[in-house]
């Protein structure tokens, strides 16, 4: 009688042990997570310090980092990545940490993000990359970054059927910005002659649209 009571009040007593464990490490996620929105840094030092995860995700799936570069929160972002934040975890809508840092023109979070494995081969919910959205936003500093990263994918096509080139041209406005864009992009060599879905060509886009200095540039190109 004695040892089975022993045994049922330890089994008793480990059931309440884990439950409370579990109870402080979804209370440690919930404060990381609002920590890292808050861009509270040194509460979110000493919880991973703590061994909290630097890869626990909010609300809608969204990793610690991407919830950081959304805030362009570049210090936060090199804390989490010191503590082993992956650069190119993805949300419920395949936004990552590196893909929004493109698109947005964060140069400095995108150097980081190439410092720490960023993935060329995985693309945003319209099946782009970093690059593409970068030029059609006119975000000169980081398509120069990005076009003259060894290995980058700058003709890799999304699914409306447009490069980068493409996308500087049929969305932009033909300022300078895009000017500029489209140089950087030839002179790293992307290739000019890839056309859209419809067989249209990154010249013939500029044609039509009147942008004359990037038809220029595009008819010295050849």
């Amino acid at each position: 009688m004695g040892k089975w009571y022993f045994k049922i009040v330890m089994l008793v007593m480990l059931s309440l042990l884990c439950v409370q464990c579990k109870g402080m490490e979804t209370t440690q996620q919930e404060n990381i997570v609002e920590a890292v929105s808050k861009g509270q840094v040194a509460v979110v030092t000493k919880l991973l310090e703590a061994g909290a995860d630097a890869n626990q995700r909010g609300a809608n799936t969204k990793p610690l980092l991407l919830i950081a570069t959304e805030n362009r929160d570049i210090e936060m972002a090199k804390l989490l990545v010191k503590h082993g934040a992956n650069v190119n975890s993805q949300d419920n809508i395949l936004n990552s940490a590196f893909l929004y840092a493109g698109a947005s023109g964060y140069t400095e979070m995108v150097k980081l993000y190439l410092d720490h494995g960023a993935d060329f081969n995985i693309f945003n919910r319209y099946n782009g990359s970093a690059l593409i959205p970068a030029c059609e936003r006119g975000h000169v500093e980081t398509v120069k970054l990005l076009a003259n990263t060894k290995g980058y994918p700058i003709d890799h096509i999304n699914r409306l059927g447009w490069t980068a080139l493409l996308e500087a041209i049929i969305l932009g406005n033909g300022s300078q910005k895009y000017v500029d864009i489209v140089k950087i992009l030839l002179e790293a060599k992307c290739d000019p002659n890839i056309a859209d879905h419809e067989g249209v060509s990154p010249l013939e886009h500029a044609k039509r649209k009147g942008f004359t200095k990037i038809v220029e540039i595009l008819e010295a190109n050849d």
